[in-house]
């Protein structure tokens, strides 16, 4: 029997599903219209059954629950053991993941386990099933075709429109799992302690690059990042350097990010942070290098040296922000 239908695998060890879940929706529905397949769903978590109804009612045809306590925190043989089970039993031909550091582990021990082939940080899926996705940094983009009969993609997030609520409702399946006994177990999790906004959902960014020449830098940036209700993010080399966390890497080796404001400081754009924002909606850039090439790219464009122009534009969001309370 030839295999059929598209398959998201949905992974969540918390109360909601990531974000990027959604965006495997919209490319996974549009998949199954061109192949005229169907759009179905597993999802992997101790909390399976709720979060299932959240995806069915986005319009994937039938959503299967697989519950169990051994899913509340991702340990990759085991979320693989249950989603393969599914993706076996039924038959399906593709199947989608979100590329992140857990999506990129499962889909490599899915695509072992399906016999199929695997392309992971796809930007976008061609009607006739080939895949693009970017090498070298993001210099080349690559088109992938798949010669097996099943084909596991790990999409990039922000590569895809997110899917709301208000489709036809799908429906929700239970899928009973026992795992076994697994060779890994899971010991503890230690979030990073962070009080600052994440980038993922951020509406606002402010990122600093290698023109800040210090961790000192980042100080004014944090300020005007503060004023506004914004993240705070940084280009590759400013993160190689050690003045910023990694969780704060936009670009293709980092986050990718779409905030309605994108502001970039002294960076200078290499193809693979452009990658990672060039979806945002409106990007400034302030820079002393006006031909740099996200000084090209920006919506607004300010040749200055950062340490005079930060300050003013902070002094002019405290004073706007006064005034507005003034007026309240």
């Amino acid at each position: 029997m030839a295999n059929k239908g598209i398959l998201i695998v949905a992974v969540s060890q918390r109360a909601s599903l990531p974000p990027a879940t959604f965006e495997l929706v919209t490319a996974g529905r549009r998949l199954a219209d061109t192949l005229k397949e169907p759009l179905a769903a597993v999802v992997l978590s101790e909390k399976a059954a709720a979060l299932a109804e959240d995806l069915a009612a986005c319009g994937v045809d039938k959503v299967y629950a697989v519950e169990h306590p051994s899913l509340a925190n991702f340990i990759g043989p085991v979320h693989a053991q249950a989603a393969a089970a599914v993706a076996l039993k039924e038959g399906f031909g593709k199947v989608l993941l979100v590329s992140n550091v857990a999506g990129r582990a499962l889909a490599g021990q899915l695509a072992v386990r399906l016999k199929a082939g695997l392309a992971a940080d796809v930007c976008e899926i061609l009607p006739d099933g080939k895949v693009l996705r970017p090498y070298f940094s993001g210099n080349l983009i690559a088109s992938v075709e798949f010669k097996s009969p099943v084909a596991v993609m790990a999409l990039a997030p922000m590569s895809f429109p997110r899917a709301e609520a208000g489709a036809a409702k799908g429906t929700v399946v239970p899928v009973a799992f026992d795992p076994g006994s697994p060779k890994i177990q899971f010991v503890s999790y230690q979030p990073e302690a962070a009080n600052e906004i994440d980038l993922g959902g951020a509406e606002r960014i402010v990122s600093g690059g290698r023109g800040l020449q210090s961790e000192e830098g980042f100080k004014p940036l944090r300020a005007l990042a503060q004023l506004l209700g914004a993240a705070v993010g940084a280009s590759r080399a400013a993160v190689d350097s050690g003045w910023i966390a990694y969780r704060s890497q936009v670009g293709l080796t980092g986050r990718s990010v779409r905030p309605k404001l994108y502001i970039a400081v002294g960076i200078s754009g290499q193809i693979q942070h452009l990658a990672g924002m060039s979806s945002s909606g409106t990007i400034v850039a302030i820079n002393t290098d006006k031909d740099c090439p996200l000084m090209q790219m920006a919506s607004i464009a300010v040749v200055a040296d950062y340490n005079e122009f930060i300050p003013l534009v902070i002094d002019e969001v405290k004073k706007r922000k006064g005034s507005t309370a003034v007026a309240a």
